[in-house]
């Protein structure tokens, strides 16, 4: 079973299993406004909780991306080099950022569901 979660910093995990797919959300893509540069992390790179894991820049700012958990990343979307643009066109779908094998699912309980991230932007 697939589960969504989000963070109060405007990341979204999708879980399947003991792996986890991570993004922005559409809220935080709207107001970074048209992403120029997207600064990927590399596959096997150890994160913990609160790492800064990528870097997005907009025509407006750059902006951190946090491990919303722990976990080993897997894999990063290799199709946001040449078009980062993904991330503003379909933010909860191909302009995923990267994947990680969780650490520690425990760490999602912390999180919000959607109506608790509907609740947390107003």
């Amino acid at each position: 079973m697939t589960k969504t979660y989000f963070t109060e910093d405007h990341e979204w995990i999708r879980v399947e299993g003991d792996i986890a797919t991570v993004g922005i959300t559409d809220y935080a893509q709207e107001q970074l406004g048209d992403l120029v540069f997207v600064e990927l992390p590399e596959a096997g790179r150890k994160l913990a909780k609160g790492d800064v894991a990528v870097v997005v820049e907009s025509v407006k700012a750059a902006s951190d991306v946090y491990a919303p958990v722990d976990g080993d990343i897997t894999e990063a979307n290799g199709a946001l080099s040449g078009d980062p643009a993904l991330v503003n066109n379909s933010a909860t779908g191909d302009g995923w950022l990267w994947k990680m094998k969780l650490a520690n699912a425990s760490q999602l309980d912390g999180l919000m569901d959607e109506a608790g991230y509907k609740a947390h932007i107003g």
